[in-house]
């Protein structure tokens, strides 16, 4: 079955945007010819889900869809149709449920806060890639919201960059 991975980056306080979204602190460990294994993990995917805040921040950075090789999926009540390549869907649950019934590599899921939250709670998050950023946001969207289930974990690896960032992988324990 296809697998769903988290794959983001949170400060060490566990927030992955202030307040007003502003991901600017992601720079900070910006260098040149270093992608922390983002293109290695584009390479075992071939779909994408997005919450639509998400979405939205994305298109304000790069001024369209990225990813045109990839599936693309954004899960939003609000929002329906397609965008360029990205597709809305309302229902994370029922998507990532249609999704891995479906032949193709694995899911990328990329947040934001509420959808890892829901995703979580119906324990459909299969690994959890998560990068962090050496620095304190102090306050913001955590990336980790109260009321999740409990879920054990498997230490897959970690890696240390020279910039401070410290990737870190599990495996989530299906009971």
């Amino acid at each position: 079955m296809r697998k769903v991975i988290l794959f983001i980056a949170m400060s060490v306080d566990g927030y992955i945007a202030k307040s007003d979204d502003n991901l600017d602190f992601l720079q900070m460990v910006e260098r040149p010819n270093e992608d922390y294994g983002y293109a290695d993990h584009l390479n075992n995917i071939d779909t994408i889900i997005w919450g639509r805040r998400t979405f939205d921040k994305i298109l304000k950075m790069e001024g369209k869809v990225p990813h045109v090789d990839k599936k693309i999926f954004v899960v939003s009540k609000s929002e329906t149709g397609k965008r360029e390549h990205a597709e809305y869907h309302p229902d994370a649950v029922g998507l990532v449920h249609y999704l891995q019934s479906q032949p193709g590599k694995d899911i990328y899921c990329d947040g934001g806060a509420q959808l890892v939250t829901e995703l979580l709670r119906h324990q459909l998050i299969d690994r959890l890639i998560i990068s962090i950023i050496p620095h304190l946001l102090g306050d913001g969207i955590r990336l980790f919201k109260e009321g999740n289930l409990e879920q054990k974990l498997i230490f897959k690896r970690s890696i240390t960059y020279p910039s401070g960032l410290v990737q870190v992988w599990y495996d989530v324990k299906k009971e």
